[in-house]
């Protein structure tokens, strides 16, 4: 790892500063032009520029209640896609189009929708009501079509509510027919935090939330360790901290004055992730809808090179990942590939992606999701040989190794953006806190009845840069949709990046895709509070 010590700590979105200037701060208040609608000719003009092979993949997703097995008795009610969760696995080639017939059976009276996230589709399939579309009506179907024109790993979700925290989501793969890599095997990985039929609902943890923490005398707002503000190092203030995740005694203490919190989860900190890691304690964390005392399998043989592709599809969890025994060798973030990093662990923020390679050793070997500051894990099991089964609380010594995310990866000279002028840089700022639970982008929270309002303004074939100004005391995993952006000059193409406490990070990404896209942080209870907006191309 080019001279850098194994337990060096290379951290994510800790001020990375691009090459172009600041050439406008542009707000909502000089609208001049009407916004491309989502049915407008550029965004069938810009759909017919895309390669597609003419094969098209169909598929029929039913969104409706279900009781699922998560192994170990745990047994809870839930939604989920066609009675299972994760969802059926959906894998088409770059270029091919996905027919997909949701048909609606939630009950009383909810409505749904699909988002393709880290898709580049055209507008109108994008799945975000009432944005894009009109919410699906219980009882009613609707369909998406669209070309998917990158490969990569990638993961479907509801964009209604908080509903993306039950157990509606699968993962959605796209070959590349000029496949670079080589490897023997593939291995879908995918982590999520779970809550849903077991402690709760996902909307009583939401109105929970909502109440915030401003009665909450006394208690640790979880921002004392972000650093200074000002630092853009990458480091912050690291030195002698643990990073083994666990919370303080804290977290399971209810707050004073009576005020009884069944969800809400206190004293979660990480240093990793700059401080608060996270709101909401999960009684389960999963690895492909399996909890620790029950794991999925993956059986092969040793020496087989299998290349795992990991999605954190969480609400509200990072996931440090890694593989017993194993280095993993880092080709792809969020569907693009990189120049190859070996790592021994990785933090996955939810919504992103990762895509490892890994030669097996002869045993049995612990996959661990450590649910990063919060002091419990997900567990799969790698077997090629014989030996005993770890224990569900394992935690390997790769987790505390060299760990490599995503800001110090570079991306595939194939991917690189071509340098050029930026035409726009927008000032993204993260606003609110747990307090009042009142996140936001710059000061205002998205207006889920009047989505036009306050749009971040581009036009087609500006090279945009986006500034995000964290001035919040938690990190945010910020999910661009429609496109891809560049971390800096030459990082990782992505479209969700973790962005740190009191730090800015700056993205690049050319406006190619017309229409009006969703720019939040994918803490699903953040955004639904309001930490969203809209980039909205000008006509």
């Amino acid at each position: 790892m080019n001279g850098i010590n194994r337990r060096s700590i290379l951290l994510a979105g800790a001020g990375i500063v691009g090459a172009g200037t600041l050439t406008a701060c542009s707000n909502s208040s000089d609208i001049g032009d009407a916004l491309v609608s989502p049915t407008a000719s550029a965004v069938t003009a810009a759909d017919m520029k895309r390669k597609a092979t003419g094969r098209r993949k169909q598929v029929t997703l039913t969104a409706a209640p279900a009781m699922i097995d998560l192994g170990a008795g745990v047994m809870p009610k839930t939604w989920a896609f066609d009675g299972r969760t994760p969802g059926k696995e959906v894998r088409l080639s770059a270029g091919d189009t996905l027919v997909a017939e949701l048909s609606n059976q939630l009950p009383n009276r909810t409505t749904t929708s699909i988002h393709w996230h880290g898709i580049a589709l055209r507008n109108d399939m994008d799945g975000v009501p009432p944005a894009v579309q009109t919410a699906v009506r219980a009882g009613s179907t609707f369909t998406y079509s669209f070309i998917a024109p990158d490969p990569g790993t990638y993961f479907f979700h509801p964009h209604v509510g908080v509903q993306l925290d039950r157990g509606l989501y699968a993962p959605l793969i796209v070959e590349d027919p000029k496949e670079p890599l080589s490897y023997d095997d593939e291995w879908v990985v995918l982590l999520d935090d779970w809550v849903d039929g077991v402690t709760g609902t996902p909307d009583e943890v939401f109105a929970e939330l909502k109440q915030g923490m401003g009665s909450m005398s006394g208690m640790n707002m979880g921002g004392s360790s972000a650093g200074p503000s000002n630092s853009d190092d990458g480091m912050g203030s690291m030195g002698g901290m643990d990073m083994g995740g666990s919370s303080s005694p804290s977290a399971s203490t209810s707050a004073s004055g009576g005020m009884s919190k069944k969800f809400m989860l206190m004293g979660a900190t990480s240093a990793l992730l700059g401080g608060d890691a996270g709101d909401v304690r999960y009684p389960h964390h999963l690895i492909n809808g399996r909890v620790a005392t029950a794991p999925d399998v993956y059986s092969g043989k040793p020496g087989t090179k299998v290349r795992l592709r990991i999605i954190n599809a969480g609400s509200d969890t990072a996931y440090r990942v890694a593989l017993g025994g194993h280095k993993l060798t880092i080709t792809h973030t969020d569907g693009f590939p990189v120049q190859h990093q070996d790592v021994d662990a990785l933090l996955v923020g939810m919504g992103e992606r990762y895509d490892v390679l890994v030669t097996l050793d002869d045993g049995v070997f612990p996959l661990v999701a450590l649910a990063e500051g919060k002091n419990a894990n997900g567990l799969a099991l790698v077997r090629t040989g014989s030996g005993s089964t770890p224990k569900a609380t394992v935690r390997p010594k790769e987790l505390d190794g060299m760990i490599m995310t995503a800001s110090q990866l570079r991306a595939d000279d194939d991917v690189r953006l071509k340098s050029a002028k930026t035409d726009v840089t927008h000032q993204i700022k993260l606003t609110g806190g747990m307090g009042q639970y009142n996140w936001a982008i710059n000061g205002k929270p998205f207006d889920m009845k009047d989505p036009e309002a306050n749009p971040i303004l581009v036009r087609e074939g500006q090279r945009v840069r986006l500034d995000f100004v964290n001035t919040t005391t938690m990190w945010h995993p910020m999910h661009l949709h429609g496109h891809t952006y560049q971390l800096g000059a030459s990082g990782p193409r992505k479209d969700t990046a973790i962005v740190l406490p009191k730090k800015t990070v700056s993205v690049y990404f050319d406006a190619d895709n017309p229409g009006q896209w969703m720019l939040h942080c994918h803490n699903a209870y953040h955004g639904e509070a309001g930490m969203m907006a809209n980039v909205a191309y000008q006509a």
